[in-house]
């Protein structure tokens, strides 16, 4: 489980961001994380805790967005969600497509009180 790292990293980096900005207090932080991320969205809301005990976080809120995993198709220029179709291109049944979105995560949005 790799999240508890990356999440760790994430809490020093919106620890930073507060430092140097006067922010004192955050109520919440939105996290964006694609659909076929190698992060799951489940362990780093089971982590999360832990990263922000004994932090100024540790009252913060987590929310996490998911982002939908995007392709298009090579065939017939089709954008589709390749999770919900299983990678094949619902228009022409190809499945020579490129991704497009879905693997992302990042940090959205910090709630400062």
């Amino acid at each position: 489980m790799h999240e508890l790292g990356i999440i760790i990293e994430v809490v020093k980096t919106v620890e930073d961001f507060a430092k140097k900005n006067g922010v004192t207090k955050i109520d919440k932080l939105v996290l964006q994380i694609g659909e076929i991320a190698t992060i799951i969205p489940k362990y780093v809301e089971e982590v999360y805790p832990c990263a922000v005990d004994g932090t100024f976080m540790q009252d913060t809120k987590l929310e996490i967005e998911i982002l939908p995993a995007n392709a298009i198709c090579k065939k017939c220029n089709k954008v589709f969600n390749v999770v919900a179709n299983k990678n094949i291109c619902p228009a022409c049944g190809s499945d020579d497509r490129e991704i497009v979105s879905g693997k992302e995560f990042m940090i959205k949005e910090i709630v400062a009180c």
